[in-house]
């Protein structure tokens, strides 16, 4: 560790809420969905890999910055005046994360002027040194916060400029061009925007003009023609019979259209040693495809003989690999229509290789790019000599659009200098234009047989350069993806919808390099270990961006390819094959980076850090564990910084067929930390263990009244844990070994678990008993002797507990009753004896079988009924979900997570049931013991009536 700490800041320490409680259900329940959102969002711009939500980003900067009422016990007193006002800030954390609020001024004024009260009307700037895809520089933007993005890759670095450096230097410009819309109204970045499009539509004018002869109309059975969408081809070598020597077709499948009603596949037919390929159509299908099982062995269609691997490899690296056509696809009414290939389309492809053409080699990475095995070595040969042509020029086009540009603005009335300051600004926007096209325009494209209409998949359909036998060509010039009009109109949809409301800056820096002395505050998404090799994939853009934008941008583009050495991953391959040697310098440039981090960052505020852990590895001793998240959290410690808080952010919605384990995955970690003080003491494994049984059942608790949904508890109360692990500067084993992180993981999991198990206490008679049955029997029967032995010991009866409703028994059987089969109905203001366990069961049943608002309604009527509050119900669906996780009961997990999951929903629909008005009990409500007398035969007794 260097350096101290805190010695030279000395200003106080107030809870940021991010280090308390977050609402991560609408956190969650919005991130998934921003999935879907396409129209103006940010990720349509360009493509960068694992990009953080956008609200995900926006909730985390609010919290982060905003203060926990705990912090203020002057205004908040008491932990229900802390609650209430938490449930205040959670109302606008709910309100601002919907992609719809991004555009919703007041909602965001009034984000910001929350922020601002937190900070003393002066909030600090904010920097992500591992910017990527430009999520949380332009969230922090859009918050009214000073934005500052670097990376080391320029891919990234132009994305940032183009989301948050250049717009704000020209919000509220009117077009320039001579074609662009006649309004009155301009605001924001909308003229940018509007250049935008009508520079872009000339650029794809201008490129049918001077190469559409190269993409010829197909030509319908009734004669007529029809537009192409795409050009469907097969690889090929000669087949290493020598008796046959027939080119070999290498089709994965021969599916064209898997959708319904509308089934269509190529039937090959051979004749002699030639093979045609025909259009059919019926429920039977195609036959088998060539390729067989995994890696490159395909069946010759003529001679039947099966290649080996190394036999198309070979092929391939010694260019002796072709291609056939083996369909048209062409746009018809309201369908596609699959045509059979003709020889015209055949010719029309055949074009010259262009001469100056992006040809750097391609990295040799086993883990991300497949191709290279195959003779795919070089970026030119990702492309046929067609696409080239046609990417080429969009490139060329790009520098006689800036020329354009500025003459027209000066015609506008712009002075020189900001006349050509904007044509670059253009530029930069029609570059990731034919970024765009490119990713929809390579040979690594397929096509998408059970897509709607059927449609190519992009190049980076999957993070990586695979090997693809049977791809598509998209047109150009086809109105679908590929089409510089279509990707001209998605940019200009995210420019309209970019905030610009401050400056900022994106600039490439080297994150191990950064002196962070600007009073910013960190919020970053460093690279994940080895999960993805950026620069080798980004390679793929930034030789067609540096083609086209070098002139632009010389300093950030000076470099052939994208830089690799200094990048932060764990990629053995970079240090000849070595696991170890990756492993250190992804760690050691980790501590590098936030030690610096740590010495710089102002003391009022946590840094927080999104982290995805994915792959792991299996330890003899302590199972399997994250190899990324252990060398992350360790390299946090001894760069000097303790951990607060840590939140799983989701981005995938579990559906209820999904089990637990599966489930159990959060997309990111997001971690809020602090420097550690210098002064940090020691303590052993006792200390650490008496520490933890002291402040996680508080921290639990309040991450209860959160509703951190059950399936995320564990990774949430990893936190308050870890926080007390990271602020010793050691915890020892026994034998005087310092306490690995995994093994402190484990510990605290043990004490979340012992938490969940004593809250059990809080509980009433009736509900321990069905705790205790549920443990051992789920909804099984067990023996009627076991289950009268065990209700002695929470002075109950099995009587008493089937005639409350939570069990049946029969032959000498006692089960209890599952939610999906309790009776409909159910009214707890006309119930004599109630517990929580049935409250939750029912409410379970209700919001499974009918919804939130009938859920919440019940909810009301239990309030109404009274003798049990929100938080045991809620308590009691933490514990059995930890009890389901652990017997691997998935479904009845899935209820009990969906319990708390909805738990906010429920108390808004059960606030407005009580606002319209409920039923009230009967008065003076007869107990059960003055009719029949108590379940031991006695008047009265201990156990707890309602």
């Amino acid at each position: 560790m260097s350096g101290d700490a805190t010695d030279n800041r000395t200003a106080p320490q107030r809870r940021k809420l991010i280090e308390v409680a977050m609402p991560l259900e609408a956190i969650n329940k919005e991130s998934a969905r921003e999935k879907s959102i396409r129209h103006g969002h940010p990720s349509t711009l360009h493509l960068w890999w694992a990009r953080r939500p956008l609200a995900a980003a926006r909730a985390v900067l609010f919290a982060q910055l905003v203060d926990d009422p705990s912090s203020h016990p002057d205004r908040f007193p008491t932990e229900e005046d802390q609650k209430r006002e938490r449930a205040r800030l959670f109302d606008l954390i709910e309100r601002m994360v919907p992609w719809e609020a991004t555009r919703d001024e007041r909602i965001m004024r009034e984000v910001r002027e929350e922020i601002a009260r937190s900070c003393g009307g002066n909030p600090p700037p904010v920097l992500d040194p591992f910017a990527g895809g430009g999520t949380i520089p332009l969230e922090a933007q859009r918050l009214g916060l000073e934005a500052h993005a670097s990376d080391l890759n320029p891919v990234p670095v132009l994305i940032n400029k183009a989301l948050i450096e250049i717009p704000p230097k020209w919000a509220g410009h009117k077009p320039i061009s001579p074609d662009a819309e006649i309004r009155g109204d301009w605001s924001g970045v909308s003229g940018l925007a509007e250049d935008v499009r009508q520079y872009g539509k000339w650029m794809r004018e201008e490129a049918f003009r001077r190469i559409g002869k190269h993409y010829p109309k197909a030509r319908l059975a009734d004669g007529t023609e029809a537009t192409v969408i795409a050009w469907l081809w097969a690889r090929t070598v000669t087949c290493p019979n020598p008796a046959c020597a027939a080119e070999m077709p290498l089709v994965s499948t021969w599916w064209l259209s898997k959708k319904k009603n509308r089934l269509r596949w190529i039937e090959p037919i051979v004749e002699g040693n030639d093979i045609r390929f025909a259009i059919r159509d019926g429920k039977e299908g195609p036959p088998d495809p060539p390729k067989r099982g995994r890696g490159a062995k395909f069946a010759c269609l003529v001679c039947g003989e099966v290649t080996a691997d190394a036999y198309i490899k070979g092929e391939g690296v010694a260019g002796r690999m072709g291609s056939t056509l083996l369909a048209t696809v062409a746009e018809g009414k309201r369908q596609r229509v699959y045509l059979e290939a003709a020889p015209e389309h055949v010719r029309a492809a055949a074009v010259d290789r262009p001469a100056d053409v992006p040809d750097q080699p391609l990295a040799e990475d086993p883990r991300n790019l497949w191709c290279v095995n195959y003779g795919l070595t070089s970026m030119d040969r990702l492309f046929t000599h067609r696409q080239l042509v046609s990417l080429t020029t969009a490139s060329d086009l790009v520098s006689e659009v800036r020329e354009r540009v500025v003459c027209d603005a000066v015609a506008a009335g712009m002075q020189l200098e900001d006349a050509s300051a904007y044509g670059d600004a253009v530029t930069v926007y029609l570059g990731c234009l034919v970024s765009a096209v490119a990713d929809d325009m390579s040979t690594i494209c397929s096509w998408r047989t059970s897509h709607g209409t059927g449609a190519t998949r992009s190049t980076f359909a999957r993070q990586a350069l695979p090997m693809v036998w049977d791809y598509a060509e998209a047109n150009p010039f086809g109105g679908a993806a590929g089409d510089l009009e279509t990707a001209v109109v998605s940019i200009g949809r995210t420019i309209d919808a970019l905030p610009a409301i401050r400056p900022a800056l994106a600039s490439q820096e080297d994150a191990t390099q950064i002196e962070f002395s600007g009073g910013q505050v960190v919020s970053t998404d460093p690279p994940y270990y080895d999960n993805i090799g950026y620069s080798d994939l980004s390679d793929f853009f930034y030789v067609w961006l540096r083609r086209t934008l070098g002139a632009v941008y010389p300093d950030i583009m000076s470099t052939i390819l994208a830089p690799k050495q200094a990048e932060l991953i764990a990629s053995p391959y970079r240090h000849g094959g070595s696991k170890e040697k990756a492993e250190h310098h992804f760690e050691r440039g980790f501590i590098e980076t936030f030690t610096r981090i740590r010495e710089g960052h102002p003391a009022e505020f946590p840094l927080t850090i999104f982290y995805a852990f994915k792959q792991s590895e299996t330890d003899d001793i302590d199972g399997t564990a994250s190899t990324g998240w252990e060398t992350m959290l360790n390299g946090l410690m001894e760069a000097g910084l303790m951990v607060t808080a840590t939140w799983p952010v989701r981005t995938e919605r579990a559906g209820r067929s999904i089990g637990i384990g599966t489930n159990a995955l959060a997309s990111s970690i997001v971690l809020a930390c602090r420097p550690r003080p210098a002064t940090a003491e020691t303590t052993d494994r006792r200390g650490f263990l008496s520490r933890l049984r002291k402040e996680l059942p508080k921290a639990l608790r309040e991450l209860q009244q959160g509703n951190v949904a059950p399936v995320d508890m564990a990774q949430s109360a990893i936190g308050p844990g870890i926080a007390i692990y990271s602020r010793y500067a050691k915890v020892s084993e026994a034998d005087g070994t310092p306490m690995r992180v995994r093994r402190a993981l484990a510990l605290i999991n043990d004490v979340l678990g012992e938490v969940l198990s004593e809250q059990e206490g809080d509980f009433d008679m009736h509900t321990r008993w069905c705790v205790k049955w549920f443990e051992q029997f789920q909804w099984s029967p067990g023996g009627f002797g076991d289950a009268e032995t065990l209700s002695k010991a929470y002075n109950t009866s099995v009587r008493g507990l089937e005639e409350s409703g939570v069990i049946k028994s029969g032959d000498s059987k006692v089960e209890l009753i599952k939610p999906t089969v309790l009776p409909p109905g159910y009214d707890p203001l006309s119930d004599v004896r109630v517990s929580v366990w049935e409250f939750a069961v029912h409410l379970s049943r209700t919001l499974e079988r009918s919804g939130v608002e009938e859920a919440g309604e019940l909810l009301a009527r239990v309030r109404s009924r009274g003798g049990v509050d929100d938080d045991s119900i809620r308590e009691l669906a933490y514990l059995l979900y930890s009890i389901c996780e652990r017997n691997g009961w998935s479904e009845s997990g899935q209820w009990f997570n969906n319990l708390v999951s909805s738990w906010s929903d429920m108390q808004a629909s059960a606030r407005l049931a009580e606002k319209h008005g409920i039923n009230t009990p009967r008065p003076a409500q007869l107990h059960f013991e003055a009719v029949h007398g108590d379940d031991t035969g006695k008047t009265h007794g201990d156990e707890q009536l309602f």
